[in-house]
């Protein structure tokens, strides 16, 4: 049987869950909904994702060094804004996981193997570069990159929430950002 708790937010801290945890077997999973709100009023918006985003420090060279200012603004936020960091930024990259910026990073390889962890690195590197130029390439695919590359974005809402919490970081992304996620783009 289904146990349904209905709490209000207000009464939500880290007091609730550790109860919570000492009453429920270990290994159990807890869905969280939220429901929709009328005014549409956004816990985590797009334009704080990009104020994240922003603050990448390019004049660095280690990526460690770039990441450290936008990490450090992830983990000041709230626990729930890394989660919801770490879906947006899935999205984007599912965004640009069409054959069009497909085709356009082959062009630029000048290979007939798209490599999905490259493609995947090149999309990181679009978001990493902010807003107007994740815009630009995601309405204009021949615009899609060669040459520039970010992995290590994947790993800022991990850094945020061990720097916030002590802790690992497990958690999967309600949207995948692996190659070729984005059926519908692929079409």
């Amino acid at each position: 049987m289904t146990t349904v708790l209905k709490v209000n937010a207000h009464d939500l801290n880290s007091q609730f869950f550790n109860d919570l945890g000492q009453m429920i077997p270990e290994n159990s999973e807890i869905e969280i909904r939220i429901p929709e709100q009328k005014h549409k009023l956004e816990i985590f918006s797009d334009e704080q994702f990009w104020q994240v985003i922003q603050a990448l420090d390019w004049s660095k060279s280690d990526s460690d060094e770039i990441m450290a200012p936008a990490v450090a603004q992830l983990a000041a936020m709230p626990v729930v804004n890394i989660y919801l960091f770490a879906d947006k930024l899935s999205e984007k990259l599912y965004q640009l996981d069409t054959r069009g910026h497909g085709d356009a990073y082959l062009a630029n390889e000048g290979d007939d193997y798209l490599s999905v962890d490259d493609f995947l690195y090149v999309r990181c590197a679009v978001v990493a570069e902010g807003k107007l130029y994740y815009e630009q390439v995601l309405a204009n695919p021949a615009e899609f990159p060669d040459e520039i590359s970010f992995e290590p974005l994947l790993s800022l809402a991990d850094k945020a929430y061990e720097m916030k919490t002590g802790r690992e970081f497990d958690y999967y992304p309600t949207i995948s950002y692996e190659t070729y996620s984005n059926k519908e783009g692929w079409k």
